[in-house]
C-alpha cells in the first residue's frame, strides 16, 4: 500500500484514545539505531517515525515527536502520560503499564566477547566468574536482568558507555543486539560473536495502559502495515541490517 493510498476511517473511540490532546504525541528513543535515524541536518526516519507518521495520516491529525535518548527513559514516563504511542521493545516489564500491539519486526540479541576468550556459544555465559557488560533498561537488558543467575550483570546506562565499560574494565562479555555488536567489533581486534543467541527482541507500538478502543485498532493496523510491505519499505529505507518484519501473529 501506498504511503498516500486512502484509508477507512479511524473508529472515533479510538481517535478520541490515541489523540487525548487534539494531536499524536509519539514518543521515540532516538538512542535505538535500529527503529530511529537521523540525518545530517537532524532529519527524523526509521521504523518507529515512519509508523508515527502513518498512523497521524490515518488519524488526520498533527504529529508531535518526543524525542526520548533512552529505551528506560521512554518506557518509564508512560505513567507522566507523556505520550500517547510508541514504538519499542515488547518486555513483560514495561507490559505492566503499556499495552502492546503484535509485533512489527523483531531482531536478535547476543553476546561479543575479547580475543582470547574460550567461550563458544551464548549457552555459554551465565556461569561463575562471568561479567556480562548491558545497556541498562534495554529489552535485552530486562530479559537478562530476570534470567542471568550465575554470571554477573553489569548494567551501564546507555549502549556506547556500556561498549565503553566493556572494552575499559575488561569484562569478559557484551550483551547486545547483534547489528550494533557486528558495529562495534572493529573497534575491538579480535573480538567476536557466539554462536547463538540469548533472546529475539520484537518490537511494536504500545499505548499508555487503558485505552481498549485504540489498542484494537493498533492490533489491526500493526498485521496490515505488515501484510502490506509498508514496514518491509521502512526498514529497508532505514538500510538497518538483522531487523526483519515479523511474522503474523498467531493467537
Amino acid at each position: 500500500m501506498a504511503a498516500n493510498a486512502p484509508t477507512s476511517p479511524v473508529p472515533s473511540a479510538a481517535k478520541a484514545e490515541l489523540t487525548p490532546t487534539g494531536k499524536l504525541r509519539a514518543g521515540i528513543n532516538f538512542q535505538n539505531m535500529l527503529l530511529t535515524t537521523r540525518g545530517p541536518n537532524g532529519e527524523q526516519g526509521g521504523v518507529a517515525v515512519e509508523f508515527a507518521r502513518e498512523l497521524a495520516r490515518r488519524l488526520a491529525v498533527p504529529l508531535d515527536i518526543i524525542v526520548y535518548e533512552s529505551a528506560g527513559g521512554l518506557a518509564e514516563s508512560v505513567s507522566a502520560n507523556a505520550w500517547d504511542i510508541s514504538v519499542l521493545g515488547i518486555e513483560p516489564k514495561r507490559a505492566e503499564e503499556i499495552t502492546f500491539a503484535p509485533p512489527l519486526t523483531e531482531i536478535e540479541s547476543t553476546y561479543l566477547v575479547p580475543a582470547g576468550s574460550t567461550l563458544r556459544s551464548a549457552d555459554e555465559v551465565d556461569r561463575p566468574g562471568i561479567r556480562i557488560a548491558s545497556a541498562a533498561r534495554s529489552a535485552y537488558d530486562l530479559f537478562l536482568s530476570r534470567t542471568i543467575k550465575q554470571a554477573q550483570l553489569v548494567q551501564i546506562e546507555g549502549l556506547d558507555a556500556a561498549q565503553e565499560h566493556f572494552a575499559r574494565e575488561k569484562l569478559e562479555v557484551l550483551a547486545g543486539l547483534k547489528p550494533a555488536l557486528l558495529e562495534f567489533m572493529p573497534t575491538l581486534p579480535g573480538s567476536r560473536l557466539l554462536e547463538g543467541n540469548f533472546y529475539v527482541v520484537r518490537h511494536t507500538v504500545g499505548t499508555p495502559k487503558g485505552r481498549p478502543a485504540a489498542d484494537a485498532y493498533l492490533h489491526d493496523l500493526v498485521e496490515e502495515v505488515k501484510a502490506s510491505g509498508l514496514v518491509a519499505q521502512w526498514i529497508a529505507k532505514s538500510g538497518v541490517k538483522g531487523l526483519a518484519v515479523a511474522p503474523p501473529w498467531v493467537k
